[in-house]
């Protein structure tokens, strides 16, 4: 399944993507919430019931694409966990040698944009990069998970650009200045459910195309920690919890590490697109 998080007429909306056609949920079963967000932290049984909504929809709950304003695909997340440098050839294009632990930062739900969203430049800084990302989203709760039982904790997968403002997240050791400005975070457009993908979201090709071009060409079979690894290295540490996202890193070809740099500015227009997954497009704007 394909879920998603709209707001149609000024009222949001949990729909799903069925045959590249839209269907609001909350026409067929009223009881459903109204986003990604609160349907994932209602556990599987919640999941089971929009997923029967979804096979149930008719032409009569149908969308129009065109009309749908999109939403962060969960909105305020309990925990938005990243990990850093999580291919080696984004390593060695930073300066940096893989990790044999990964770098781990959180970003802010103030941080987030949606699916034809616009990402905003902040006026302090004209060093706006690109990430493309894959998320997972964490569907039970989760702690000291073995690595071969990681699965059965994600609720599905999804899409992030992780717009960074690279001198500010040079200015400390710390990298949370520079990936937490207002509006700096595409998140969706689908949260595409774990049994429509690989296990873990191997081997899936992720690209980045700014203003047309190819920015980067990378694989999710690259990843030095894999998703079930990740997994069982937070949840040594922390408590998952349903609706948790945790992206899993950018491949190479990132603007800042290109000679001469290329960096977002403002009437750009973003793709990143994962295999199987779907496509996240957005533009870019100054801050106000």
């Amino acid at each position: 399944m394909r879920f998603t998080s709209v707001r149609v007429a000024g009222t949001d909306t949990l729909a799903v993507r069925r045959d590249e056609e839209l269907f609001d949920l909350r026409a067929v079963d009223p009881s459903l919430p109204d986003g990604v967000g609160p349907l994932v932290e209602g556990g599987e049984a919640l999941l089971a019931r929009a997923s029967a909504a979804a096979q149930n929809a008719t032409t009569k709950a149908r969308i129009d694409e065109a009309g749908v304003s999109y939403r962060p695909l969960i909105e305020r997340p309990g925990k938005i966990l990243c990990i850093g440098r999580n291919y080696a050839a984004h390593a060695r294009e930073g300066g940096a040698e893989p990790l044999s632990y990964p770098d781990v930062f959180f970003r802010a739900a103030t941080s987030l944009v949606p699916h034809r969203g616009t990402l905003i430049r902040p006026r302090v800084s004209d060093k706006f990069d690109y990430e493309g990302e894959l998320v997972f989203v964490i569907g039970r709760r989760a702690r000291h998970v073995r690595r071969e039982d990681a699965f059965g904790f994600i609720a599905g997968y999804s899409i992030f650009n992780e717009g960074s403002i690279r001198d500010y997240q040079r200015r400390a050791t710390q990298w949370t200045m520079g990936k937490n400005f207002d509006g700096t975070g595409a998140f969706g457009p689908d949260l595409v459910t774990s049994d429509e993908l690989p296990d873990g979201a191997d081997g899936l090709k992720l690209t980045t195309i700014l203003n047309g071009q190819l920015m980067q060409d990378g694989n999710t079979h690259d990843f030095i920690f894999p998703v079930a690894e990740v997994v069982a290295i937070l949840s040594e540490c922390m408590t998952l919890e349903p609706g948790d996202v945790v992206l899993t890193g950018t491949p190479a070809g990132v603007g800042y590490a290109r000679n001469p740099p290329v960096f977002m500015k403002p009437g750009d227009r973003v793709e990143v697109a994962i295999e199987k997954v779907g496509t996240l497009r957005n533009s870019v704007a100054d801050e106000a």
